[in-house]
């Protein structure tokens, strides 16, 4: 039996969280504050059910039925080194970062509670600074929320690199509300070392017991082997972008220290196309100078994609064939495969509106594995449990 369930999608940017939980899901309510985002999910997704606005807008009332499932990744810059690790803020005297909008969103959730209205699961995703951010304190009072409001909840790790050639750790807090039914297989005896790291055993720890005592150890398979490459989703003619000029080639391998040059040089021996990405960071050189450095790495998947914004340096593919150098920029269509879209998927028309759209978003095959093997079983396990109660 196919089942339709309904859910919402807070901070939606460009809507992969609505991409990767498919046809069996229906959005009745979206909503993100940017309006170049707006523009992007309203071209792939319709505009019937989406609200443009600052969440802090929002009406509870605004929000349509009881939805199955939330789905809000708030901002991350204040819980990586982007933001300084500024985290959440402080919700009583109102001092509230970009992350800090979590707590508006939070509060229609309450409302929803209120009203009888409450969705059955809440997924909240963000980046793996979440655990860590102002000494735990910030993992230590979003699972408070959750425990308050009578929400069992766990939290996992899940690295895009399983799915699609790029490294994208992210941190999935997912919350079933009181009196679901909750089948076994979906529960782990305790950690398991595919999706809880040591840092999120740790932040565990510092959990109050009232709250501690909601905490599961969810439990899902992993995935099959990925076969693709970064070679793969990369274009001899991109669109886009262009290849860079020899000089500028030229440029960018004299950023690069002894190291990274060895790894140019060891391609260039490989008899094959060889295709790495290149971050430019600043580091201490040996007279403990800063300087901008380029980084390469050839293990076949693309370092973590980034936004423009926030002095964060955007992706550079280098291409080796034989003694032939080639470098430029990550193509929007690119990095868009990077995060599991589709090639129907519209991106906006300047390069950094559509790697932002990337960037900031989810990675489409992720959502759709947490869907199967622990959203949609537990949404099922109550179906089936009705079931059995009629008959």
């Amino acid at each position: 039996m196919v089942q339709d369930w309904s859910f919402y999608e807070f901070f939606a940017g460009g809507g992969m969280a609505r991409a990767g939980l498919g046809s069996n899901w229906n959005c009745i309510f979206a909503n993100d504050f940017d309006a170049m985002k707006a523009r992007t999910y309203r071209a792939n997704w319709g505009a019937d059910h989406f609200v443009e606005g600052d969440v802090a807008q929002v009406s509870a009332s605004a929000l349509p039925g009881t939805a199955d499932l939330v789905w809000a990744s708030f901002p991350c810059q204040d819980l990586s080194l982007a933001g300084k690790y500024q985290g959440l803020g402080d919700q009583a005297d109102g001092k509230l970062t970009r992350s800090g909008t979590f707590w508006p969103f939070w509060s229609i959730m309450q409302r929803l509670r209120t009203q009888g209205r409450g969705p059955r699961l809440i997924v909240l995703e963000n980046v793996p600074g979440t655990i860590t951010s102002r000494a735990g304190r910030d993992f230590v009072s979003i699972c408070s929320a959750l425990a308050e409001s009578g929400y069992r909840f766990g939290a996992m790790i899940v690295d895009a690199r399983h799915f699609v050639p790029q490294s994208r750790p992210r941190l999935f807090f997912v919350a079933v509300a009181e009196g679901e039914n909750i089948p076994a297989n979906v529960l782990g005896a305790g950690s398991q070392d595919e999706w809880h790291s040591d840092a999120l055993c740790d932040a565990v720890k510092l959990l109050p017991t009232h709250v501690r005592q909601n905490w599961h150890w969810w439990s899902m398979p992993l995935p099959p082997q990925r076969i693709a490459v970064l070679g793969d989703l990369i274009d001899d003619s991109p669109e886009g972008c262009r290849w860079h000029t020899q000089n500028e080639t030229s440029e960018l391998l004299g950023m690069m220290a002894s190291l990274h040059l060895a790894k140019i040089e060891k391609a260039k021996l490989s008899g094959r196309r060889v295709v790495g990405s290149v971050y430019k960071r600043t580091r201490l050189d040996e007279h403990g100078v800063k300087r901008q450095r380029a980084e390469v790495r050839f293990d076949d998947i693309a370092g973590c994609l980034r936004t423009p914004g926030g002095g964060s340096s955007r992706q550079t593919i280098v291409m080796v064939e034989g003694q032939s150098v080639r470098s430029r920029l990550l193509s929007p269509r690119e990095a868009a495969r990077l995060m599991g879209l589709s090639e129907e998927y519209r991106l906006p028309e300047r390069y950094n509106d559509a790697y932002q759209v990337a960037g900031d978003g989810v990675c489409v095959p992720v959502v759709k594995h947490l869907a199967l093997n622990l959203l949609e079983p537990i949404l099922n396990s109550v179906a089936c449990t009705n079931r059995s109660l009629a008959a």
